[in-house]
Parts: structure tokens; sequence; C-alpha cells
């Protein structure tokens, strides 16, 4: 066991600089689940939002601060007192709440995106972190594109902002440029230069632009760093973020090397991972480390015999470690609920009494259609389930043909108000068919921007997910579903897209 003083704090950003990833964006219903699984996982920071950015990012943030116990809800603003107030209201209901002031430091930031003299860039942070800290007692500051930020110049405003009553300072690698030397270096100056550093906690935030960002974060670490900013996955802008679940296990696998520990439980990073992921609807690659289906497997002949003699040959840490509990063990229609309930606590997920009533429900339906269920099924069946997005429209029934010419589909909808309409309309194929149709029935056209299909699960009953990707209105919206018929999942992923343009619409 390391000493409190090697204690590294883990800032999730997920819910503001992960949801900034094309595809990415959330309702405030799902980041509110995403919120409370990071609090279970033992974030110590929930980075909930960007409350100045738009009234519904406000709400989605103060709705975090309300509702999720444990974590520190952290809102993000820029070095203006009207961002700055916003994210104070928004996360006052917290037990505990922080305010994250950014300013760019680079040149080139200052020259094109700011046209700010360092004098002023100085003055800008000083105020943001006194205003800040006028409304709250707990305050970090970012430099924006400090790895690219002259030295000398980033340790003044580094020092300044200290004296000013910023509690947390931030070295972020905004576009992913440093590498690992190089960036350990710099904190390393920076502790060294600026007279008052062992006043605040020094943070990293790394970007994944050539795919370093664990590694340049761990450096971070090394030299002096005590708070890693990272996703779920590695979401983010561009190329993604750091990555939570690599950092959190290269630290804990490796704690005799780093001398340094956090308070993350790791048996949750495999639940989460899929959460996020079927949230976003950002597939995990099968080779991702930590969680990846592909971590744990072993397909060499000479790995394979080395793993039946001992498994330390060739996996460094358990997939029990990280919450990930395969088993042979297949669910059918004549299975229990006793045995569904053990093998989804097993999978690393708790369900409440109402929420494990509807997977059970959901989870004879469908072995009705399939012989077998797997894995992959029961936490389709778990993550779809709880807190699905709502709205006016409902499928009553779809009928799809199709032959070389094309597609035919027919569709009835039931709407809130207790009517229901059926289309019919034609189209490349049964897919395209059925999309016309709904549009067809509802009078919303959607332009579709992408459109993907994956498998769940095995064998040729498989669960297939569908995820579709429209813009309207100048704005972009995602849906997905998960049936044993592609069809069908696309039909009710494209409605559930329309579901969502409704309530954007209706909360405008």
């Amino acid at each position: 066991m390391t000493s409190s003083a090697d204690r590294v704090m883990i800032f999730d950003t997920t819910l503001r600089d992960g949801e900034q990833a094309p595809g990415c964006s959330m309702t405030q219903a799902e980041k509110l689940r995403v919120a409370k699984a990071l609090a279970e996982l033992g974030v110590d920071v929930i980075e909930a939002g960007f409350p100045a950015a738009s009234p519904g990012d406000w709400e989605s943030v103060n709705a975090v601060a309300r509702e999720v116990q444990g974590p520190i809800i952290c809102g993000l603003a820029r070095a203006t007192r009207d961002d700055i107030e916003k994210v104070a209201r928004a996360v006052a209901p917290a037990a505990r709440r922080r305010i994250h002031v950014f300013l760019a430091t680079s040149a080139i930031h200052r020259q094109y995106k700011l046209n700010m003299a360092k004098d002023e860039i100085i003055r800008s942070a000083v105020e943001g972190v006194k205003m800040a800290r006028d409304l709250c007692e707990d305050v970090e500051f970012s430099p924006e594109d400090a790895s690219r930020t002259e030295l000398e110049f980033l340790a003044q405003v580094v020092e300044a902002v200290i004296d000013a009553g910023a509690t947390t300072v931030n070295i972020p690698d905004t576009v992913g440029y440093t590498v690992p030397h190089e960036f350990a270096e710099l904190f390393r100056y920076l502790r060294k230069n600026v007279r008052n550093i062992d006043r605040a906690r020094l943070s990293v935030h790394c970007h994944d632009d050539l795919g370093m960002a664990v590694a340049n974060s761990l450096m971070a670490v090394v030299a002096g760093a005590r708070q890693i900013e990272c996703t779920i996955n590695g979401i983010g802008e561009r190329a993604g973020n750091c990555s939570l679940e690599e950092v959190v296990m290269a630290l804990r696998t490796r704690e005799t090397f780093f001398n340094a520990q956090t308070g993350i439980n790791s048996q949750k990073l495999y639940p989460v991972s899929r959460l996020v992921s079927s949230i976003t609807g950002m597939p995990i690659p099968r080779n991702k480390a930590i969680v990846g289906e592909n971590a744990f497997a072993h397909e060499s002949g000479i790995h394979q015999h080395g793993m039946l003699k001992n498994a330390s040959t060739y996996e460094i840490m358990r997939p029990q470690d990280v919450g990930l509990t395969r088993s042979s063990l297949v669910l059918g229609k004549h299975s229990g609920r006793h045995a569904l309930r053990e093998r989804i606590k097993e999978l690393g997920f708790e369900l409440g009494d109402a929420e494990f009533a509807r997977v059970f429900e959901e989870f004879k339906a469908l072995a009705d259609k399939k012989k077998e269920l797997f894995d992959g099924d029961i936490e389709a069946l778990v993550l779809r389930s709880e807190g699905a997005d709502s709205g006016p429209w409902s499928l009553a029934e779809l009928t799809t043909s199709s032959s070389p010419a094309g597609g035919q589909a027919t569709v009835t909808l039931r709407h809130a108000d207790g009517s229901v309409i059926e289309r019919s309309a034609s189209g490349d194929g049964p897919v395209d068919a059925a999309f016309k149709s709904i549009e067809a029935a509802t009078g919303l056209r959607p332009v579709l921007r992408k459109f993907e299909l994956r498998s769940l699960s095995e064998g040729e009953d498989a669960q297939g997910e569908a995820i579709v990707y429209v813009d309207f209105n100048q704005r972009s919206y995602r849906g997905s579903s998960v049936t044993t018929d592609i069809v069908e999942s696309a039909t009710r992923a494209f409605l559930e897209v329309i579901n969502r343009i409704e309530l954007s619409r209706k909360a405008a």
C-alpha cells in the first residue's frame, strides 16, 4: 500500500470532452446514467459539461449536481464572468463542487484565436480564477495548449493563477502534440521554477492525436502530476482522450514502478465501458487494451500452452480485475430468474428490482426467438432496458418485403395521444422503405448520414445492433436498437431518432 501522498485523483471528462466527439452526444437522461456509473466506479471528479455552451448543457450539469453523490461535480468555463457564474449556479446543488476555468496560452492561440498579448493573458487568467474563487472554494485552471506554450511564460501563468487562488492547475496537451520524455520535462520545469507550486495539485489532460495520450499522462505522474483527466474508452475530440481504463490499470499493474494508486473500483471498468459504448454508439475495438474482446484471448498454440500451465505467463492482469467474467454458461428459455440475476451480477451489472423485472421480461421474449442466449445478448438487454428514451411514437407493426427491384414496407405507428397512423413506401431495399414510411407517417425528413450494423452475440440467430446517424435542422441525432431482425433493428433505431427530434423540438 502506497502513502496518501501518492494518491492520484481520476478526473473523468466523458460527459464534457468525451461527448464532444462527433456522434457521441448524449441526452440528459443518458448523462445521468453515465454519471451515476462513474460515481460507482469511484472517480474523484466528474466534469459534467460546459454550462455556457447551451441551456441543455446547463440543465444536464445541474441535474448531475443534484442527483449524483460522491465525486466532486465540475463544470467548465472560459475566463469570463458569464461563463463562471453559469458554472457556479449549475454545480451549486452538489455537496462537493468545482469550477474549471481555462484560457489558451500558446503563441499560436494568442495570435490567431485570442489576439491577446502575454500580459493580457495573465491578467484575464487571474481575474477568472479570482471570480471563480469568490463563488467556489475548489477552482481548477487550465492553460489551454500548454504543451506548445513557451516554458517561461507557462511558469508565469501557473504561478499567477495559484496566487489568485487556483487549487488545481491542469497542464493540457490540447492537440496531442507532445511526447512522453518532453512532457515529463515540462512538469519538472514547473515544479522547479514555480515558487508556489506546492500550493496546488498538478493535473494532466492529454489527447491522443499521436497515440500517446496514456503514455504522456503516465510520464506526467512520474514527474509529479497527481490528477489525470481522462474518459471512458478514450472517447473525445479528434483521436480522443487519455483512456481511463488504460491509465488506471497501468497504475495498478505497475504500482511498484509508479508508486501511486487510484481509488477506482477496477471491477466496474468493463460494465462502465460497455455502458458508454452502448449510449454513444461508439463500438469498442476488439483489440482495445483492457476492455476489448481480444484483451484476454489467446489463439497462439505456444500462448495457450503457457496459459494452461500458469495464466501469468501471458496475462499481466486477470480478466476478473476489470470485471470481465466471460462464461461458457448459456442461458435459454427454461432458465429462471435466479440464473439470469446471477449472470447479470457476474457481468458486473447491478439492477434494482424494477429494472431486473423489465430485463427478465425481455429476456423471456428474446429466449422465444433464440435457442441460446450468450453474454452479449444479456449485456444488450441490460444496457438497452435501463433509462431508454421515451417519445411520442412507438412501433405497433412492421411489414417488409424485398426483391431485386427494391423493397417495400408498411409501418403502423402509435402516437402518445392515442392515434394510430399507417403508411407504406418503396425504397432501394426494405430498410430504406421502412425509413421512408416513418417519414411519411411523422412528417419529419431528417438527412441520413450514417447507418451501421453489428452483431452482438453468436450464431445465425444473433442479435444485431443498428445505429443510425442523421442531421435535422443543423443538429445531429443518433438512434440505436437491438433485435434478432436487422430490418426491425434499423426501423426502431430510426424511430428513436424521430422521437429524439420530437423531444428536442418540444424542449426548444
